[in-house]
């Protein structure tokens, strides 16, 4: 089941039906033991269930990326072998990072992926990153495209019974770890800089993982200093390949049509 929001975010929610006899749904087992009772969190693992599914919809993951991993991103894909070097640099880096997560969470460190060739793997890999977040280590994750952030900001100027602006920024600026997608292609205004400041300063401060995908380095960026330098200090840049899977994925699709009409 999901709901969209105004601007078109669509959240996932997870079902947490649940016919356990010991618990009968409720998440809590009562155990008797030497004349004395007491409650446990119940073995059908409802509870957990539970918490999974607030954090997957919390997160607001794309369905199309619901089971994209690490260890299933695919390197063969890449057809060059300068880009078949970047990426397993790039992997190896995250692999470094992931192993290491509460040091990151203590430094507030992120990541920030770019590439100026469009479809080269930097929101699969950012997803990737998500689901390892949310299902191996158990955090809070929140994905969001630039866009979509500040659609849903501007939503909230002119709708009563939604979130208020200072709700979303809240929301965003506290979120365990946050992924901006395609940060840098929305055109820049004074009140988009602004906002954008607010929840990057904010992380910033509270050293909470900020994770960028972007076309531009951090310096082709046209924000001020106030954005940039907070980026460079809690992000380390990963460059992926000038290279479009996405174009390779399109080619295979239309070569199986073909082969299908011309069976």
């Amino acid at each position: 089941m999901e709901h969209v929001t105004e601007s078109g975010l669509r959240m996932r929610s997870t079902s947490t039906d649940c016919d356990c006899p010991k618990c009968k749904g409720s998440g809590w087992e009562i155990v008797e033991e030497k004349g004395y009772s007491y409650a446990r969190e119940c073995s059908c693992g409802i509870r957990k269930r539970e918490v999974l599914g607030r954090k997957l919809k919390f997160a607001n993951i794309p369905d199309a990326f619901a089971d994209v991993r690490i260890e299933n991103f695919r390197r063969d894909i890449y057809r060059r072998e300068d880009s078949l070097k970047i990426i397993e640099k790039d992997l190896k880096a995250i692999g470094w990072w992931l192993e290491n997560i509460s040091e990151m969470q203590d430094q507030g460190m992120g990541f920030y992926l770019y590439s100026g060739t469009k479809g080269s793997g930097k929101t699969r890999m950012a997803v990737s990153i998500a689901n390892e977040l949310i299902y191996a280590k158990g955090l809070s994750v929140k994905f969001a495209t630039s866009v979509q952030i500040l659609n849903e900001i501007k939503a909230s100027w002119n709708n009563e019974d939604g979130m208020t602006e200072h709700q979303l920024l809240d929301d965003l600026s506290k979120a365990e770890v946050l992924i901006i997608d395609d940060f840098g292609i929305e055109k820049v205004k004074d009140w988009i800089v602004e906002k954008l400041y607010h929840i990057i300063n904010a992380r910033y401060i509270n050293r909470l993982i900020t994770i960028f995908t972007s076309n531009l380095p951090i310096e082709g960026l046209d924000y001020d200093d106030r954005i940039t330098n907070r980026i460079k200090e809690k992000c380390f840049p990963l460059v992926f390949p000038n290279e479009s899977v996405r174009d390779y994925i399109a080619e295979a699709n239309f070569n199986k049509l073909k082969e299908i009409m011309a069976s």
